[in-house]
């Protein structure tokens, strides 16, 4: 199935805000944007999503933030590939990079491997927030408890002061500043949609370009081979190049190939017959 999984194939198509909402759906995570997924730790529930218990998610690490440590995700990774028998390398010394767009199609490309298995209906006993917490990696858990003491540890310190709720330290209301402070976060929130707009249609932009490429390079192929010494002077292939060659504005060159090829066609036979 992977191999069939080409780079004209509908899954390079889905958007990042879709990639990014079927993600947070499935694995109950809140991503908000496409190289958060480059450390490999999402890739690797992905695929316990889909088989279940496949995936030894005590070494995924959730948290990884060094090169290193990405790297290792991504090793797991490539060994579930591998004992799934999954044709598919995995670019890693560049989606390690937090590249948006390598990032992109890798997920692009998992998305849609995980769709088509088992129709991509997902097993309703699948819990991925205790998949991960089994795992002992769950950034989100990690956070809550490092902040559960750091908490802690301040409500001590205050009662030992005799301050309990530390009230004596607790600043009081400034006059003027909160339409200033008001302000400041609705142009916070302008600009970070502004930014996500922007992100996002660089990659339509990347991926447009892309498929024009892509589809430059094929008739290129095709030029090259109708200018074969051997091919050059066949009918076929200078009706391929009138085709090719055809002014922008010229519409019927697509007929005007047609009737070359069926006038040579004629005159062939009617050569043939006069030989005979």
């Amino acid at each position: 199935m992977a191999s069939n999984i080409g780079m004209m194939d509908s899954a390079y198509f889905v958007g990042r805000n879709e990639i990014l909402t079927w993600i947070n759906n499935r694995l109950q995570l809140n991503l908000t944007r496409i190289e958060e997924g480059a450390s490999g730790a999402v890739q690797c529930q992905m695929m316990d999503m889909t088989y279940p218990g496949v995936v030894p998610m005590h070494k995924v690490n959730f948290d990884a933030k060094t090169e290193y440590d990405m790297i290792q995700n991504y090793k797991v990774l490539q060994d579930v590939f591998n004992k799934l028998k999954i044709e598919k390398h995995i670019e890693v010394n560049r989606l390690v990079k937090g590249r948006p767009l390598d990032n992109l199609e890798f997920l692009q490309w998992l998305k849609r491997y995980c769709d088509s298995v088992n129709g991509g209906i997902m097993n309703e006993n699948y819990n991925p927030v205790e998949r991960r917490i089994k795992g002992g990696k769950d950034r989100n858990s990690k956070g809550g408890q490092r902040t559960s003491k750091s908490l802690q540890s301040n409500n001590m310190h205050n009662s030992v002061s005799g301050d309990p709720v530390g009230l004596s330290k607790m600043p009081g209301p400034k006059q003027g500043r909160g339409s200033a402070v008001a302000g400041g976060v609705n142009s916070s929130v302008e600009i970070e949609t502004l930014s996500k707009e922007i992100t996002d249609l660089k990659l339509s932009v990347e991926h447009l370009e892309k498929e024009r490429d892509f589809y430059f390079a094929k008739l290129r192929d095709v030029e090259l081979l109708c200018q074969t010494p051997e091919l050059e002077d066949l009918p076929m292939a200078v009706a391929i190049k009138k085709i090719l060659y055809a002014a922008d504005t010229k519409e019927s060159a697509l007929e005007e190939a047609q009737e070359y090829l069926y006038e040579a066609m004629n005159n062939g036979e009617a050569e043939a017959e006069n030989e005979a």
